[in-house]
């Protein structure tokens, strides 16, 4: 049930302990899993910045603080720490955020927009993520680049790259070939001075068209002249290059073959469609591919139209295998002669064709399509002697710095092109659609819980069990119950992510019922096998509060003869903070079923044991960010084992989650720790099948 994005680590600086509390709630009840420390001077602020990583800092601006938000921005600087900042203040004052985001901050918040801070939370958690991606990617560039350097070092190829017509770099192969010995003698000669004078001018207007055209792969028959002025035939190719950061071109040089027109003509083939001498599938998705980067990198617009032919089983139907052939190639020829010479039109598959366009605005393309609709549905096309009339069914998707990768965004033309089939008055198809991405990714409130319902109603919902297994090896058996519902692209999704941060409460109570009835049914007839199991499930907040729960949880148990002391009901710590009546209350009322109750993500909230003395619970289950900062950092092994013994004292049973490895194990064993449970066991799985008999 926890979402599925990592702990968020969280800085506080705000004299009143209630609403540092508060903030922790408000970023957990956004679904943001949190670890918080409240800030309470300079010294404490620096030992925990240099002790860890931390992902944002919230300051509250109070005049009052011996140790303010000013103080905070300084340090952060002084030790270069990339910490998103936001000041939260009590009412909006221009000079004061100007100063603020001069020093360092990244926005001025008023407290009690709590809407707006969550938004710009998740907007500068997002930059922070993609700061740090950007950083992982350039050190990744960095290796690509030094392996790529010994690449070009060692290949058999004469490869060089030029700027402004002259060397800046050759390989072995390439300064043997043109008889230098060494680098420094080739980087002041023009590129032209390696060539014939014939070959001169060829080599001019070659690079010239290469500039024009962009196209990889280029070559030309030339020849070139050696350091000893023999001359060689070489077949030279040129694609565009970046070395040292700075744009080039390679050239790659080998003698001429004889072939090298056989091999072009190879290459057309390879990427042509037979049927109609149109590109085919392969060359358009590398097309889009590069048109997909071009537009990230140049931020240079483009679109994709996917053209899908209405009807066509049912005209296939009427002219035969033979006379569909026919058909798609007049329909080829018709569409060629009315493409634009600066875009690829391309055949996808046997009812459909793309057209590429780049650089071009999406309306544009959509205007062209139109015109393309009324041509083909004009046309009568003469298919051995009948007459066949066509429609066609356009979407249009725009390829933008912010588009998907090629295949996602052949899935938006080819959805909005789908979407036009079903239009009502369109049953035949017969226009065009520009893909909107607004109406089919916003996850407002109303779809997101339709998207839920509609996936209860279809049974998309799946049970996954989880082991959890007792380190002091007394046999029990333990399993955790999770829910995944399948999404609209049958990927697995926790229907709790699809949840509204704060949304219809019922939507949250029907899908705990509805895990609680299946696995009450799942363990009922496991036990009656012989096991002796026992399942931790959870529960939100809207059951927390949900007077009719216990009651109906009573029948649940009777029709199925359960015991209640085969479920333990899991509540989140976060939770249990923001409804600490309604948890002791809901605690207080399943103890009388006779079933247990566990904490999870506990030691998140500024006062974890707090929690623990209004609400009493049997098992304890520690926030998963423990575990992996248990691998990493000694101090955080001693943190653990005093949280378990303080636990222990209290008399509760500790769980560990996130068990990836055994090389945590010994620590864990060593800290006392009861329950472990992790990828290291099992990972979830549909079947409660875990043999418990080997711990």
């Amino acid at each position: 049930m926890q979402k599925k994005n990592a702990t968020v680590h969280l800085l506080i600086l705000d004299p009143s302990q209630n609403d540092a509390e508060t903030l922790v709630s408000l970023l957990r009840n956004s679904g943001k899993a949190t670890r918080a420390h409240r800030i309470t001077s300079e010294e404490d602020l620096e030992e925990t910045l240099k002790a860890g990583n931390w992902d944002l800092l919230l300051a509250r601006d109070d005049a009052d603080q011996e140790f303010g938000p000013d103080g905070a921005l300084a340090m952060i600087r002084r030790l270069d720490k990339d910490i998103p900042s936001v000041l939260l203040t009590s009412e909006f004052n221009r000079e004061r955020t100007v100063a603020v985001m001069k020093a360092g901050a990244h926005d001025a918040v008023p407290f009690e927009n709590t809407d707006q801070l969550v938004l710009v939370v998740n907007r500068e958690l997002s930059a922070l993520e993609d700061r740090r991606r950007r950083r992982t990617l350039e050190s990744h560039l960095r290796e690509a680049e030094q392996r790529c350097q010994l690449l070009l070092e060692s290949s058999k190829d004469a490869i060089a790259y030029i700027n402004d017509g002259m060397h800046i770099y050759a390989n072995q192969s390439y300064m043997e070939f043109l008889g230098y010995d060494d680098i420094d003698d080739l980087i002041c000669i023009p590129v032209l001075d390696t060539l014939t004078p014939e070959s001169q001018e060829k080599y001019k207007e070659f690079m010239k068209s290469f500039a024009e055209s962009g196209e990889d792969g280029m070559t030309m028959n030339c020849v070139a002249r050696r350091s000893d002025d023999q001359e060689l035939n070489v077949t030279m190719s040129v694609s565009a290059a970046t070395y040292d950061g700075e744009i080039c071109t390679q050239i790659v040089i080998q003698p001429e073959h004889s072939d090298a027109e056989l091999e072009e003509k190879i290459r057309q083939i390879s990427s042509q469609d037979l049927l109609t001498g149109l590109f085919n599938r392969q060359y358009l998705m590398d097309a889009l591919g590069q048109a997909i980067a071009k537009a990230g990198k140049d931020n240079q617009t483009g679109a994709l139209a996917y053209i899908a032919l209405d009807n066509f089983m049912s005209l296939k139907g009427q002219v035969g295998i033979a006379g569909a052939d026919l058909m798609l190639g007049d329909l080829a020829t018709l569409l060629k002669e009315q493409t634009p010479e600066n875009m690829i039109l391309a055949r996808l598959s046997d009812d459909a064709f793309c057209l590429l366009c780049q650089p071009c605005e999406e309306k544009t393309l959509a205007d062209l399509c139109e015109a393309l609709c009324k041509k083909v549905e004009d046309h009568l096309f003469d298919i051995n002697g009948r007459t066949v009339q066509l429609t066609l069914s356009i979407g249009v998707a725009a390829i933008t710095e912010n588009a998907p990768k090629a295949p996602d965004l052949m899935g938006r033309a080819h959805t909005a092109s789908s979407e036009l089939k079903k239009k009502e008055g369109h049953e035949q198809g017969n226009g065009v659609l520009v893909y909107n991405p607004a109406d089919y990714e916003s996850m407002d409130e109303s779809n997101s819980v339709d998207a839920i319902q509609k996936a209860l109603d279809d049974n998309r919902f799946r049970l996954l069990f989880q082991p959890i297994i007792n380190l002091r090896g007394e046999g029990e058996e333990h399993y955790e119950a999770f829910v995944r519902m399948l999404n609209k692209d049958n990927e697995e999704v926790s229907p709790y992510d699809f949840l509204p941060p704060v949304g219809p409460s019922e939507m949250a109570i029907k899908i705990d019922r509805w895990v609680i009835l299946q696995t009450i049914k799942q363990l009922s007839s496991h036990r009656s096998r012989g096991h002796d199991t026992r399942l931790f499930l959870n529960v939100t907040a809207e059951t927390l509060e949900d007077k009719t729960f216990t009651p109906w949880l009573s029948v649940a148990l009777k029709a199925a003869r359960l015991p209640g002391d085969s479920l333990i009901f899991q509540i989140r710590e976060g939770d249990a903070n923001n409804f600490m009546k309604q948890a002791k209350e809901f605690a207080k009322a399943v103890h009388e079923l006779h079933a247990k109750v566990s904490i999870c993500q506990f030691g998140c909230a500024l006062n974890p044991f707090n929690t623990l003395k209004h609400i009493d619970v049997d098992y304890v289950k520690i926030d998963g960010s423990f575990t992996e900062e248990l691998q990493k950092k000694d101090e955080a092994k001693e943190e653990v084992k005093e949280m378990i013994k303080s636990l222990q004292s209290a008399g509760k049973l500790t769980i560990v989650p996130l068990v990836e490895n055994a090389g945590v194990l010994a620590t864990l064993w060593q800290a006392g720790v009861n329950y472990i449970q992790g990828y290291y066991l099992q990972a979830p799985v549909p079947e409660m099948n875990y043999d418990f008999g080997d711990h």
